[in-house]
């Protein structure tokens, strides 16, 4: 992995890893993170690793991990995944080992990077800020119930959907919050008229969630 993209560095009382999605990498949301203006938060933006990927014919692009059909419908990269919530533990021991408490450490994703955002954070070991899901779905959902941290069973849980997304489809994003729901998680789901992307009415709310769990 190479360094991530770090943003407001000096005297943070907070911090949010951020990850791009399919094909991306850390300076994609730099404009977003510029337009949200949280001077006290240390924004985290890693770089996926450059692999094959076999829903693209083997082309090789940046990933978080492979994919093999249909999004969340087919056989999944379990191996990649859990490898790449290793890589995310250790951004926030990272931030944890610079005197920023878990609790105040948010991690936030877009499509496969917001895959990643859930499977880590409903994981992690210790209390979380938040977690912002966007344009995504839940990985490994069969291993949520055994694996499901209990320090982070009520952290909230910002979930955005675009109502014409032709790549992740609304109905696995609604079929995702379901099963959070299920485990009794705090979790908002907002939709908004848009496909695979955000917009404007997304990034205010994004920023009105961030307000209330990382306040400075």
């Amino acid at each position: 992995m190479t360094d991530p993209l770090i943003i407001n560095p000096k005297n943070p009382t907070a911090a949010i890893i951020w990850l791009h999605g399919l094909g991306a990498d850390g300076h994609d949301f730099e404009p977003i993170v510029a337009r949200l203006g949280f001077e006290h938060i240390k924004f985290i933006l890693p770089h996926a690793p450059e692999m094959p990927v076999t829903r693209n014919n083997g082309y090789v692009m940046p990933a978080w991990y492979d994919l093999y059909g249909s999004t969340g419908l087919a056989k999944e990269d379990e191996a990649g995944i859990r490898q790449t919530q290793a890589y995310i533990d250790s951004l926030i021991q990272q931030e944890i080992d610079n005197g920023i408490p878990s609790e105040r450490i948010a991690i936030a994703g877009f499509s496969q990077g917001g895959a990643i955002a859930l499977q880590t954070a409903l994981r992690y070991k210790s209390q979380l800020a938040g977690v912002l899901a966007l344009s995504t779905y839940l990985p490994l959902n069969a291993s949520l119930a055994a694996e499901l941290s209990q320090n982070n069973q009520h952290t909230p849980i910002f979930m955005a959907h675009g109502t014409v997304d032709d790549v992740i489809p609304l109905a696995l994003a609604q079929q995702s919050h379901d099963i959070l729901k299920s485990q009794a998680l705090t979790v908002d789901f907002h939709a908004y008229p848009m496909a695979h992307s955000l917009c404007e009415a997304e990034i205010n709310d994004i920023q009105q969630f961030l307000k209330r769990i990382l306040a400075s």
